[in-house]
């Protein structure tokens, strides 16, 4: 009996090693395909920024670029709408390194810096407007629709003098 549960697990393991052998040929073409050094993007977000008190929701327009095959350069301008007297905006440049995941699927881990501002504005009595450099941590996702056009979806922590935002983008790219 010993035997027989040895030779099952030793049937077990020869099968598992060639399972992840070719699991990791197939990631590693798919990789290859997935993403091209010099692809460059452009596109736009729907964004949902938390944090200070405030939760505003906003719109976005970024670039992407492509400077080797797993690494992705972003820049991307979002404005948050006004809401209790303050309205945001931010201009980042991000880092990506691309992990292809499934056949047109990629996750990302995503770090930045850039400039996030405030314009604060009771009642026309009182004006007040800041800007604070900022460190973005996060991370996201891209799934492609086509051969040019893709969906993406990030979750964003920008770390800032005096306060943290946390925003989430969900948008669309259009790869040229």
């Amino acid at each position: 009996m010993f035997s027989n549960r040895l030779i099952f697990l030793n049937a077990v393991a020869k099968a598992t090693k060639k399972v992840a052998i070719i699991a990791i040929a197939v990631a590693i073409s798919v990789a290859a395909q997935a993403q091209t050094k010099g692809d460059k993007a452009v596109g736009g977000n729907a964004l949902m920024g938390v944090g200070n008190g405030y939760t505003n929701i906003g719109i976005g327009a970024k670039f992407l670029y492509n400077i080797t095959d797993p690494i992705r350069l972003g820049g991307e301008f979002d404005f948050f709408l006004k809401k209790h007297y303050s309205s945001w905006w931010d201009f980042s440049v991000y880092g990506h390194y691309l992990f292809s995941v499934a056949d047109g699927i990629n996750v990302f881990p995503a770090v930045g810096l850039g400039i996030v501002g405030t314009q604060v504005d009771i009642l026309g009595f009182s004006s007040y407007s800041g800007n604070w450099l900022a460190v973005s941590l996060g991370g996201g996702a891209d799934y492609a629709l086509s051969d040019n056009l893709f969906l993406t979806g990030e979750l964003r922590f920008k770390i800032f003098e005096h306060s943290n935002r946390a925003n989430i983008a969900v948008g669309i790219a259009y790869k040229f």
